[in-house]
Protein backbone atom coordinates (compact mmCIF):
# COMPACT_ATOMS: atom_id res chain seq x y z
CA UNK A 1 0.00 0.00 0.00
CA UNK A 2 1.69 3.25 -1.24
CA UNK A 3 0.24 5.15 1.56
CA UNK A 4 -1.54 4.05 4.90
CA UNK A 5 -4.00 7.21 5.65
CA UNK A 6 -6.03 9.30 3.19
CA UNK A 7 -6.46 13.07 4.84
CA UNK A 8 -9.42 14.69 2.36
CA UNK A 9 -10.40 18.51 2.39
CA UNK A 10 -13.99 18.89 2.81
CA UNK A 11 -15.06 22.15 0.73
CA UNK A 12 -14.60 21.51 -2.61
CA UNK A 13 -13.33 17.78 -2.37
CA UNK A 14 -15.90 15.88 -0.49
CA UNK A 15 -18.94 18.46 -1.15
CA UNK A 16 -19.23 21.29 -3.72
CA UNK A 17 -19.36 24.32 -1.18
CA UNK A 18 -17.35 26.39 -2.45
CA UNK A 19 -19.19 28.26 -5.20
CA UNK A 20 -22.35 28.63 -3.01
CA UNK A 21 -20.15 29.52 -0.20
CA UNK A 22 -17.84 31.99 -1.37
CA UNK A 23 -20.96 33.48 -3.23
CA UNK A 24 -22.31 34.03 0.34
CA UNK A 25 -19.47 35.44 1.63
CA UNK A 26 -18.69 37.84 -1.47
CA UNK A 27 -22.24 39.13 -1.14
CA UNK A 28 -21.67 39.76 2.51
CA UNK A 29 -18.53 41.51 2.75
CA UNK A 30 -19.98 43.97 0.00
CA UNK A 31 -23.07 44.45 2.20
CA UNK A 32 -21.13 45.37 5.02
CA UNK A 33 -18.81 48.07 3.11
CA UNK A 34 -16.05 46.05 1.45
CA UNK A 35 -16.68 45.36 -1.81
CA UNK A 36 -15.42 41.73 -2.78
CA UNK A 37 -16.29 40.10 -5.82
CA UNK A 38 -16.83 35.85 -6.20
CA UNK A 39 -13.23 35.87 -7.51
CA UNK A 40 -11.80 37.76 -4.85
CA UNK A 41 -13.57 35.23 -2.18
CA UNK A 42 -12.41 32.50 -3.95
CA UNK A 43 -8.27 34.25 -4.53
CA UNK A 44 -8.39 34.95 -0.85
CA UNK A 45 -10.54 33.10 1.24
CA UNK A 46 -10.56 29.50 -0.19
CA UNK A 47 -9.53 26.74 2.10
CA UNK A 48 -8.81 29.40 5.28
CA UNK A 49 -10.77 29.54 8.56
CA UNK A 50 -12.90 32.38 8.99
CA UNK A 51 -10.62 33.95 11.39
CA UNK A 52 -8.50 34.59 7.91
CA UNK A 53 -11.35 36.71 6.86
CA UNK A 54 -11.39 38.40 10.23
CA UNK A 55 -7.53 38.99 9.46
CA UNK A 56 -7.47 40.21 5.86
CA UNK A 57 -10.59 42.79 6.30
CA UNK A 58 -9.19 44.43 9.30
CA UNK A 59 -5.30 44.65 7.94
CA UNK A 60 -6.49 45.52 4.29
CA UNK A 61 -9.06 48.19 5.75
CA UNK A 62 -8.33 49.13 9.56
CA UNK A 63 -12.21 48.18 10.53
CA UNK A 64 -13.48 45.05 12.28
CA UNK A 65 -16.09 42.96 11.35
CA UNK A 66 -19.44 43.12 13.53
CA UNK A 67 -19.48 40.60 16.31
CA UNK A 68 -22.68 39.16 14.38
CA UNK A 69 -20.45 38.56 11.41
CA UNK A 70 -19.88 34.55 12.19
CA UNK A 71 -22.99 33.61 13.08
CA UNK A 72 -24.74 35.94 10.67
CA UNK A 73 -22.58 34.50 7.97
CA UNK A 74 -22.74 30.77 8.86
CA UNK A 75 -26.40 31.16 9.34
CA UNK A 76 -26.88 31.97 5.55
CA UNK A 77 -24.38 29.32 4.34
CA UNK A 78 -25.92 26.33 6.39
CA UNK A 79 -29.20 27.69 5.33
CA UNK A 80 -27.78 26.78 1.00
CA UNK A 81 -26.71 24.32 2.61
CA UNK A 82 -29.64 22.56 3.60
CA UNK A 83 -31.01 23.90 0.32
CA UNK A 84 -28.45 23.19 -2.91
CA UNK A 85 -25.66 21.36 -1.40
CA UNK A 86 -24.51 18.41 -3.24
CA UNK A 87 -21.22 16.03 -2.74
CA UNK A 88 -18.45 16.38 -5.24
CA UNK A 89 -19.01 13.97 -7.80
CA UNK A 90 -17.51 10.45 -8.09
CA UNK A 91 -15.83 11.04 -4.34
CA UNK A 92 -18.63 8.34 -3.05
CA UNK A 93 -17.34 5.87 -5.42
CA UNK A 94 -13.82 6.61 -4.39
CA UNK A 95 -14.27 6.73 -0.65
CA UNK A 96 -15.62 2.96 -1.87
CA UNK A 97 -13.09 2.03 -3.00
CA UNK A 98 -11.08 2.94 0.01
CA UNK A 99 -13.01 1.32 2.20
CA UNK A 100 -12.90 -2.06 -0.20
CA UNK A 101 -9.51 -1.55 -0.31
CA UNK A 102 -8.56 -1.59 3.58
CA UNK A 103 -6.95 1.61 3.46
CA UNK A 104 -8.33 4.40 6.19
CA UNK A 105 -9.13 7.92 5.40
CA UNK A 106 -10.72 10.77 7.24
CA UNK A 107 -11.44 14.68 6.79
CA UNK A 108 -9.41 17.19 8.37
CA UNK A 109 -11.24 20.91 7.78
CA UNK A 110 -10.49 24.60 7.82
CA UNK A 111 -14.52 24.72 8.14
CA UNK A 112 -16.57 24.16 12.12
CA UNK A 113 -17.45 20.43 12.84
CA UNK A 114 -21.32 22.12 12.52
CA UNK A 115 -20.45 23.29 8.91
CA UNK A 116 -19.02 19.61 8.58
CA UNK A 117 -22.00 17.91 10.25
CA UNK A 118 -24.39 20.21 7.80
CA UNK A 119 -23.23 19.31 4.62
CA UNK A 120 -22.57 15.72 5.53
CA UNK A 121 -26.23 14.98 6.09
CA UNK A 122 -27.21 16.78 3.44
CA UNK A 123 -25.52 14.86 0.68
CA UNK A 124 -25.48 11.42 2.92
CA UNK A 125 -21.47 11.47 3.59
CA UNK A 126 -22.11 11.00 7.46
CA UNK A 127 -22.40 7.34 6.75
CA UNK A 128 -18.74 7.34 5.16
CA UNK A 129 -16.93 9.50 7.96
CA UNK A 130 -18.21 8.74 11.49
CA UNK A 131 -17.41 11.51 14.62
CA UNK A 132 -13.62 9.95 15.16
CA UNK A 133 -12.73 10.19 11.59
CA UNK A 134 -13.71 13.74 11.72
CA UNK A 135 -11.13 17.24 12.38
CA UNK A 136 -12.14 20.68 12.87
CA UNK A 137 -9.83 24.11 12.58
CA UNK A 138 -11.94 24.19 15.81
CA UNK A 139 -9.68 21.32 17.20
CA UNK A 140 -6.44 23.28 16.75
CA UNK A 141 -4.91 26.73 17.58
CA UNK A 142 -4.04 27.44 14.01
CA UNK A 143 -5.89 26.60 10.33
CA UNK A 144 -4.48 26.38 7.51
CA UNK A 145 -1.69 27.07 6.18
CA UNK A 146 -0.11 26.19 9.51
CA UNK A 147 0.29 22.49 9.92
CA UNK A 148 -1.21 21.77 12.74
CA UNK A 149 -4.77 20.06 11.92
CA UNK A 150 -3.05 17.87 9.44
CA UNK A 151 -0.69 16.99 12.43
CA UNK A 152 -3.45 16.42 14.65
CA UNK A 153 -5.51 14.09 12.14
CA UNK A 154 -2.71 12.04 11.54
CA UNK A 155 -2.11 11.33 15.54
CA UNK A 156 -5.21 10.93 15.88
CA UNK A 157 -5.67 8.25 13.44
CA UNK A 158 -2.17 6.71 14.55
CA UNK A 159 -0.30 7.01 11.24
CA UNK A 160 2.92 9.03 10.96
CA UNK A 161 2.32 12.12 8.40
CA UNK A 162 4.89 11.02 5.95
CA UNK A 163 2.71 7.73 5.82
CA UNK A 164 -0.72 9.91 4.52
CA UNK A 165 -1.79 11.24 1.51
CA UNK A 166 -3.79 14.67 1.61
CA UNK A 167 -6.39 15.84 -0.97
CA UNK A 168 -6.56 19.53 -1.75
CA UNK A 169 -7.94 22.05 -3.80
CA UNK A 170 -6.49 25.30 -2.45
CA UNK A 171 -2.85 27.00 -2.16
CA UNK A 172 -3.54 27.25 1.63
CA UNK A 173 -4.14 23.38 2.10
CA UNK A 174 -1.20 22.35 0.13
CA UNK A 175 0.89 24.58 2.06
CA UNK A 176 -0.44 23.27 5.52
CA UNK A 177 0.12 19.76 4.18
CA UNK A 178 3.52 20.49 2.89
CA UNK A 179 4.75 21.69 6.04
CA UNK A 180 3.00 18.70 7.83
CA UNK A 181 5.57 16.75 5.79
CA UNK A 182 2.48 15.27 4.18
CA UNK A 183 2.42 14.05 0.46
CA UNK A 184 -0.69 16.74 -1.10
CA UNK A 185 -2.66 15.87 -3.60
CA UNK A 186 -4.15 18.53 -5.55
CA UNK A 187 -7.41 18.98 -6.99
CA UNK A 188 -7.88 21.12 -9.70
CA UNK A 189 -11.40 20.52 -10.66
CA UNK A 190 -12.32 24.04 -9.91
CA UNK A 191 -9.27 25.98 -8.53
CA UNK A 192 -6.48 26.54 -11.78
CA UNK A 193 -3.50 23.98 -11.33
CA UNK A 194 -1.04 26.61 -11.63
CA UNK A 195 -2.18 27.46 -7.90
CA UNK A 196 -1.96 24.20 -6.69
CA UNK A 197 1.90 24.27 -8.29
CA UNK A 198 3.55 22.58 -4.70
CA UNK A 199 1.48 19.88 -4.73
CA UNK A 200 2.59 15.74 -5.13
CA UNK A 201 0.64 15.44 -7.96
CA UNK A 202 -2.23 17.14 -9.74
CA UNK A 203 -5.76 15.60 -11.03
CA UNK A 204 -8.80 16.65 -12.22
CA UNK A 205 -11.15 14.18 -11.55
CA UNK A 206 -12.18 12.09 -8.79
CA UNK A 207 -11.91 8.87 -10.59
CA UNK A 208 -8.18 9.58 -11.00
CA UNK A 209 -7.41 9.82 -7.29
CA UNK A 210 -7.12 5.76 -6.21
CA UNK A 211 -4.49 4.93 -8.16
CA UNK A 212 -2.53 8.02 -6.91
CA UNK A 213 -2.78 7.13 -3.25
CA UNK A 214 -2.68 3.23 -3.48
CA UNK A 215 -1.09 1.21 -5.92
CA UNK A 216 -3.57 -1.67 -5.20
CA UNK A 217 -6.99 -0.86 -7.06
Amino acid sequence: MRYDLVVFDNDGVLVDSEPLSNTILAGYLTELGHPTSYEDSLRDYMGGAVHRIHDLVRERSGRRLPAEFDEEFHGRVFEAFRRELEPVRGVVEVLAQLRAAALPYCVASSGSHERIRVGHRKTGLDAWFPEEHVFSADDVGRGKPAPDLFLRAAERMGVAPERCAVVEDSPLGVEAARAAGMDVYGFSAMTPPERLAGATGLFADMAELPRLVTASI
